[in-house]
């Protein structure tokens, strides 16, 4: 197995869990919060799709599917379509209200099918390429794809968490 097999398989994991935790689910509940302040469904599902869209297409030089494909018009969120949830606060993850499960599994599918694409192509070699030298050090491919996989995971387990909260509430 190589580099790009890894990868590959890692966001297959991802996208596994992303469908798993919305499916079925309405809009109240991808939007229900579990305190005040908590991260809502909906929420974690669309930042962390926003997340993987916007930094593999950076590190791959290709666009975002959630503008090259019209996923922020469809979504219709208050923000600007560059925004990926990074530092949003309380009033912000209230803001987003996702109309269905689909419309967030169908923008991860999007997204999962265009890292598919870039990240099958990729050689060992090109895991060493730097993407991005704002950090010290700077960051390589193979160190953003992981980093990415590690973020995406942890928010698609969190959504999880959340759906099975819900579940058990009477």
């Amino acid at each position: 197995m190589n580099g790009a097999q890894l990868i590959v398989d890692a966001f297959g994991r991802v996208q596994e869990v992303v469908h798993r935790a919305a499916e079925g689910l309405t809009a109240q509940q991808l939007a229900h919060r579990l305190d005040p302040d908590a991260n809502s469904i909906g929420w974690l599902l669309w930042h962390l799709t926003r997340v993987q869209d916007d930094h593999v297409a950076h590190a791959l030089d290709v666009e975002q599917a959630w503008t090259a494909q019209g996923w922020h018009e469809r979504f219709d969120l208050p923000f600007k379509p560059n925004a990926i949830g990074y530092g949003h606060k309380s009033e912000d993850v209230a803001a987003v209200r996702i109309e269905s499960a689909q419309l967030l599994t169908g923008y991860y599918d999007a997204v999962y099918a265009q890292t598919i694409e870039q990240v099958r192509g990729l050689a060992d070699r090109d895991f060493d390429r730097i993407v991005d030298e704002s950090w010290d050090p700077p960051v390589s491919l193979g160190v953003r794809l992981v980093s990415v996989v590690s973020d995406t995971l942890q928010h698609a387990g969190q959504a999880a968490f959340i759906r099975g909260v819900l579940e058990r509430r009477p």
